[in-house]
C-alpha cells in the first residue's frame, strides 16, 4: 500500500513537471520568435485620388495611390520615389494588348524630380482589369540639405498607350506630404536603380526600344594603390518596374555574354573600363531575368579618390557588335568611390647573417632517481579553463528553454504511464 502511494505521488509530481515543461517550451519558443531581425524600413503613405475620364467611364472613380521612399536620404545624392498604382477596372476592355501610362506630378521640397513625365505601368490585355504595378521617379536632393525632404503629390494622369485617347485625370485634395529624413542611410547608399534605354542595332522587333530598370551595385576595393589594378564587382538586378529585357530573334543562345562599361574619374584612372561575363541559359522570346556579376579592373596612376558611375550595357558575343545595346543615362547617376593609396615601396634587403665561432660546451653527467608520486594519474585543469569555443557571453538562448521543457514533458509522459498502470492493477 505504501509503495502504491509512493508511486502515485511520483506520478503526480511528474505530471506537474510536464505542465511546467509545456510552459517552458512555450516561453522558449516566444524567446526565439521574438529575436529582433534586420528590417528594411521605408517611408510610405497612401493618398486618395478622384479620377474622371474615358478610362473609367462617365462616373468618377476613387483610387488610392501609395508613395514610398527610403527611410532616409543623403544630401547631394538621389533616392527612388515609388508610386504604387493599384489594380484598376476599366470602363471598356481594349481590343488589343497595350500598356498603362502613368504621369505623376510630384513636388519635393527641397529638391527636384530628375526624370519627370510619363512612365510605363502594367501590361493591359483585352480585359477590363489592369493589374497593380509600381513606377519609379528619381528625386535629387541638393547638396547641404539637412532635416528632411517633403514630397507633395499633385495631378496624376492615367492613360492607355493604345488608344491614347483613353485617359483619366486624377486629383487629390490631401494636404499631407511624404517626409524623407536626411541622414547617413538610405537614398541608394550602396545601390542605384538605373533606367537603361535598350535597343536592337538590327531593329525589327516590337518589344524594342525598351525602358529596363536595373538595380546596380558596385563593390569597390577597400585598399587600392597607384599603378596597380583595382577590381570592381558590378552586380545588376532587373526590376519589375520597367519593361522586360526580352531575347530577340537571332540572339546567340550558345554562351551569350553581357558586357558592362563603367565610367571613372580621379586619381589618374582611365575614363572607361569594361568587363564581361557569361549569361545563363536564354530562350528566344523570353525575358532575361538574371544577370551575372561582372568583374571590372581599373588602374589608377596616382593617389586620391576614384569616382565610378555605371555606363552602357551590351548583350551578345561582342561588345562592339552587340545583339542588344542598353544605354545608361548621362546624368543623375550615383557615384561609387574608393581611395587610392601610395604604391607599395620595395622590400628592404635581408640582413647579412653574422658568423660566430661557437664556444665549446662542458658536459657533465649525473644519475638521478625519480620516485613517482601516488597521484600521478590525476589530471589537472588549466587555471584559465578549457577553451571550448562556446559563446558564454551571449546569455541565455531560447533553445535551452525548449530542451529543458522537452525533458520535463518526457518525464510527465513516464509519470502518466506509471499512474495508468497502477490504477489498472488496483
Amino acid at each position: 500500500m505504501l509503495m502504491s502511494q509512493a508511486w502515485r505521488r511520483l506520478a503526480r509530481k511528474t505530471s506537474a513537471l510536464g505542465l511546467m515543461g509545456t510552459l517552458v517550451v512555450f516561453v522558449g519558443s516566444i524567446f526565439l520568435v521574438s529575436t529582433p531581425t534586420a528590417a528594411s524600413a521605408a517611408a510610405t503613405k497612401q493618398f486618395s485620388y478622384s479620377c474622371q475620364g474615358t478610362l473609367f467611364g462617365s462616373a468618377a472613380q476613387t483610387v488610392s495611390v501609395g508613395l514610398s521612399a527610403p527611410d532616409s536620404a543623403t544630401a547631394g545624392a538621389t533616392f527612388d520615389l515609388t508610386v504604387n498604382i493599384p489594380q484598376l477596372t476599366l470602363a471598356t476592355a481594349p481590343t488589343t494588348a497595350t500598356t498603362l501610362q502613368v504621369n505623376a506630378t510630384l513636388t519635393p521640397t527641397p529638391g527636384s524630380i530628375q526624370d519627370p513625365g510619363v512612365k510605363t505601368g502594367a501590361n493591359v490585355t483585352t480585359s477590363t482589369t489592369v493589374p497593380a504595378k509600381d513606377v519609379v521617379y528619381k528625386v535629387s536632393v541638393p547638396t547641404g540639405t539637412t532635416g528632411k525632404v517633403s514630397v507633395k503629390p499633385g495631378q496624376l494622369v492615367l492613360s492607355l498607350a493604345s488608344p491614347s485617347t483613353t485617359t483619366a485625370t486624377c486629383t487629390t485634395t490631401s494636404t499631407e506630404v511624404l517626409d524623407v529624413t536626411i541622414g547617413t542611410g538610405g537614398g541608394g547608399t550602396d545601390t542605384d536603380i538605373v533606367a537603361y534605354d535598350c535597343t536592337l542595332p538590327s531593329g525589327g522587333d516590337a518589344d524594342y526600344p525598351a525602358d529596363v530598370d536595373i538595380k546596380v551595385a558596385m563593390t569597390t576595393p577597400t585598399s587600392a594603390s597607384a599603378n596597380a589594378d583595382a577590381s570592381i564587382t558590378w552586380t545588376g538586378t532587373i526590376q519589375t518596374t520597367g519593361d522586360g529585357l526580352k531575347v530577340p530573334t537571332g540572339f546567340p543562345t550558345t554562351s551569350p555574354k553581357i558586357f558592362v562599361t563603367i565610367k571613372a574619374s580621379g586619381a589618374g584612372a582611365p575614363a572607361t573600363a569594361t568587363g564581361e561575363a557569361t549569361l545563363s541559359t536564354v530562350t528566344v522570346g523570353q525575358d532575361i531575368t538574371t544577370l551575372p556579376s561582372v568583374t571590372i579592373k581599373v588602374k589608377p596612376t596616382t593617389t586620391g579618390t576614384v569616382s565610378l558611375t555605371t555606363g552602357d550595357l551590351a548583350f551578345g558575343t561582342s561588345s562592339t557588335s552587340p545583339a542588344i545595346k542598353c544605354a545608361a543615362p548621362t546624368s543623375g547617376l550615383k557615384a561609387f568611390t574608393f581611395t587610392v593609396g601610395s604604391a607599395s615601396s620595395s622590400p628592404s634587403p635581408s640582413p647579412t647573417p653574422t658568423t660566430t665561432t661557437p664556444k665549446p660546451t662542458k658536459t657533465s653527467t649525473h644519475t638521478v632517481t625519480v620516485t613517482p608520486s601516488s597521484n600521478t594519474s590525476k589530471s589537472k585543469t588549466p587555471k584559465a579553463g578549457a577553451d571550448t569555443g562556446e559563446g558564454g557571453e551571449m546569455g541565455p538562448d531560447g533553445r535551452l528553454f525548449i530542451l529543458t521543457g522537452t525533458a520535463l514533458i518526457g518525464a510527465a509522459a513516464v509519470g502518466g504511464l506509471i499512474m495508468r498502470r497502477r490504477s489498472i492493477r488496483s
